[in-house]
């Protein structure tokens, strides 16, 4: 590369870098402990163990529905959604199809006894943590806010890796000069775990940014697929929730049209996964890998029928990957663990950056260019 390719790049890096650190360090911070927030939820108390009750079969739905109801007169069902490791379906309820997340409540219940087993609080340190990591208190604002950080992360990323063989190559591959001064060892720090931990920065990083369009996305959705699905229904009034017809004869309906799939979640008429006038039952395969696609079953919220079941689009399959993928919580303790030594060295990465930019040396950039390509020296395009 020429002395003004180089430059151009470096610049590309610096800015990018300088804008985005401080962000990243709080989202690498509070992801950490969201890798294990099921054995942090445990440990705390927050997801209480069910003892076992060979033989006793699990209630209906619309039973379990009923039991919820009650501890909450006045509110409507919004959602329910299904554990993976415990016979609990959780149960969102709130005064309005739209409430917003402090008005709702998330009843966990045994779907053996139809008694609540807590309720889930989004106001704990976890709840907390999450929407720091998320949104910073901020809702979609503070969503896309960070979303665009993690975009200039990625482009940082980008053009570091184009940097890193002309002010690199007078070194092995992973060279750590411990003889050298503590400076330097920060240098060959920063750009060893850079390189190292390179696929995974990407990854995590591009499914952070999917993970933040999450909203707009969803209206895209609502606005396309489930437009064109739901088209003989418009015009037609919202389906009063007095006329509901029994979520569990949907979900029945749903699966057997799709034999070998479970429900994950179901999502009542009105709310934002689907119409004003449908169950939309979210079934998704058995395998590890189809676990992870979910299909959309539309049920006629009066008579019960099948409207029409469809694969997500393109951008809402990114969207449904990217999360499981972005947080490593798919697979076993070995993955979060692996996960988690990524994350720590990503935090290293970006602390060392910031400390080699506050420590720059002074000079013009083209100096430096001539220094590094003479061989004299071999400094981070962080520091300058």
């Amino acid at each position: 590369m020429t002395n003004g390719t180089i430059k151009a790049w470096y610049l590309v890096h610096k800015w990018t870098s300088l804008i985005c650190t401080a962000f990243l360090l709080m989202l690498c911070l509070t992801g950490l402990p969201l890798i294990f927030h099921e054995e942090i939820d445990k440990a705390l108390g927050e997801s209480k163990v069910l003892p076992a009750m060979p033989g006793v079969p699990n209630h209906d739905l619309d039973q379990m529905l009923a039991a919820a109801k009650r501890l909450y007169p006045g509110e409507r069902p919004l959602f329910l959604s299904f554990d993976d490791d415990r016979p609990v379906v959780n149960i969102t309820t709130g005064p309005t199809a739209r409430a917003t997340r402090k008005e709702m409540h998330i009843t966990p219940m045994d779907l053996r006894t139809a008694k609540p087993v807590g309720e889930i609080d989004e106001g704990g340190v976890m709840g907390f943590i999450l929407r720091l990591h998320v949104d910073m208190f901020l809702s979609l604002p503070g969503e896309l806010f960070l979303g665009f950080m993690g975009f200039l992360f990625c482009v940082a990323t980008v053009s570091g890796v184009v940097l890193y063989a002309p002010f690199m190559r007078k070194l092995d591959f992973g060279t750590m000069r411990w003889s050298k001064s503590r400076r330097v060892r920060w240098l060959d720090m920063h750009n060893m775990l850079g390189i190292v931990t390179l696929a995974w920065v990407m990854v995590v990083g591009l499914t952070g940014v999917i993970n933040t369009l999450s909203d707009p996305l969803v209206n895209v959705w609502r606005s396309d697929q489930l437009a064109k699905l739901t088209a003989p229904y418009q015009g037609l009034p919202p389906v009063p929730v007095a006329r509901f017809g029994s979520v569990q004869a949907a979900v029945d309906t749903a699966k057997a049209a799709a034999p070998g799939t479970t429900p994950q979640f179901i999502a009542f008429p009105g709310v934002r996964f689907t119409s004003e006038h449908h169950f939309a039952v979210w079934l998704r395969g058995a395998t590890p890998a189809t676990k992870q696609i979910h299909t959309p079953a539309l049920i006629d919220a009066q008579t019960g029928k099948l409207t029409a079941m469809a694969h997500m689009p393109w951008y809402m399959l990114a969207l449904r990957l990217s999360q499981p993928l972005h947080f490593g919580d798919y697979g076993a303790m070995p993955l979060k663990i692996l996960w988690a030594l990524l994350d720590i060295g990503a935090i290293v990465i970006l602390g060392s950056g910031l400390y080699l930019w506050i420590g720059r040396r002074a000079g013009s950039i083209e100096a430096r260019i001539r220094e590094v390509r003479s061989g004299a020296a071999l400094a981070p395009v962080a520091a300058e």
